[in-house]
């Protein structure tokens, strides 16, 4: 079933103008999720989680990685409490230039990487590379309607899912924000690597479907 956006993520997105400047882009994404109220930020996580389940190639087993939300970024918590019993969570720990991820839950240890981010306080050898991911969810600053994705600007999905450019799925790569993150289109890039799909808290976009479920 086709899902509206609501009327004030359409209109925060159409206020967002177009840049070919992806670092000024960011910004205006970035600030225009950073104004969302609280309680819309709730309903948001909640709806997402609901569109995560329902993915075609959400996984009954395995691992799935989310991450840390920061600088007002879409919350996983309630994906994370709702997975699938044989389904381990796990965050993104930083391993030189590229991501490795670790199974956590609710109370275990985390440490600040570099970045101030939290992730998980383990060994390497406790950790599982981007290869032994089933589905990856990912943040995003900005995104189109076919599956374009604009990230933080760091690379770090980009080189750690390299391989993903000659291989297909999985893992699975899912980006996901909030309606108002929308715009027209983005500029691709030869690294970029593009995701499966695009979660938000009102629509599901499939890649080589533009249209949202």
């Amino acid at each position: 079933m086709r899902a509206p956006a609501a009327d004030n993520a359409a209109s925060l997105c159409a206020e967002i103008p177009m840049s070919d400047d992806r670092d000024a882009l960011r910004q205006q994404l970035r600030a225009a999720r950073r104004s969302l109220p609280a309680a819309q930020r709730l309903a948001a996580a909640d709806a997402l989680a609901e569109r995560l389940l329902a993915l075609p190639f959400a996984p009954q087993q395995g691992a799935v990685a989310g991450y840390w939300a920061m600088d007002g970024e879409i919350a996983l918590h309630r994906w994370q409490l709702s997975l699938p019993p044989g389904v381990r969570y796990c965050l993104p720990v930083l391993d030189g230039r590229v991501l490795r991820f670790a199974p956590w839950k609710p109370g275990q240890g985390l440490v600040s990487n570099r970045y101030g981010i939290p992730e998980p306080d383990v060994d390497r050898a406790d950790t599982l590379g981007p290869e032994d991911m089933d589905l990856v969810v990912t943040p995003l600053t900005g995104f189109d309607a076919a599956c374009g994705r604009l990230g933080m600007g760091g690379g770090w999905y980009d080189r750690s899912f390299a391989f993903r450019h000659r291989q297909a799925p999985p893992p699975w790569l899912v980006g996901v924000g909030f309606a108002a993150q929308q715009v027209p289109a983005l500029p691709v890039a030869a690294w970029d690597v593009p995701v499966d799909a695009i979660c938000t808290e009102h629509a599901t976009f499939l890649k080589d479907d533009t249209a949202p479920a």
